[in-house]
């Protein structure tokens, strides 16, 4: 959980240098001179991004990507937006092989990126691959008409609507509300 939380450091590094920034209300703490607006501020960029990064650590840690297309499908998005967030989730990692074999050839070639000189072959690569994977989309879509696609995802399982989920899930918005009450008590 601490690996996946680090990605809220930049944010923490702003909001500590916001309240040395401002207008309003000034105080003092020692020797530092810091503006009571930019605290608020900066306690309500960490208090929010870290109830945003736990929410979407405790997501990914509780649901599959299949139940989080269910769960969309669910909330009425538009199918096709379900269905390219599917297809995406799908076919990633083919993908990402695939730029990894291409890595492959150009090193094996002798080809290093050292500068602005090497970008002509690297956007020619990346052009190659956005090629190759509009025909595979392609041949998998023809692939998938010919299965019988009628354009939604199979629906083979009920969901779930358990008391313990809705109880978890009923935690984060309290917490949420909380925050705001003592944001609006302090502001």
């Amino acid at each position: 959980m601490a690996k996946r939380s680090l990605i809220e450091v930049p944010f923490i590094f702003f909001a500590l240098l916001m309240p040395f920034f401002g207008s309003g209300e000034r105080f003092q703490i020692g020797s530092l001179e810091l503006y009571r607006d930019g605290l608020l501020a900066g306690a309500s960029i960490v208090t929010k991004g870290t109830i945003g990064i736990l929410v979407a650590i405790n997501l990914s840690a509780t649901t599959t990507a299949r139940e989080i297309l269910r769960g969309l499908e669910v909330l009425r998005l538009p199918t096709p937006m379900v269905q390219i967030a599917s297809f995406m989730l799908r076919y990633v990692n083919v993908v990402n092989d695939e730029m990894q074999r291409m890595a492959v050839a150009r090193q094996s070639r002798g080809f290093e990126a050292t500068g602005i000189k090497h970008w002509p072959v690297l956007a020619t690569a990346a052009g190659a691959l956005f090629i190759r994977s509009y025909e595979r989309g392609e041949r998998v879509h023809l692939a998938m008409l010919a299965r019988g696609f009628d354009g939604e995802l199979p629906k083979d399982e009920k969901i779930k609507n358990d008391r313990k989920y809705w109880l978890i899930s009923l935690c984060i918005p309290l917490l949420a509300l909380f925050v705001l009450l003592i944001t609006l008590q302090l502001g």
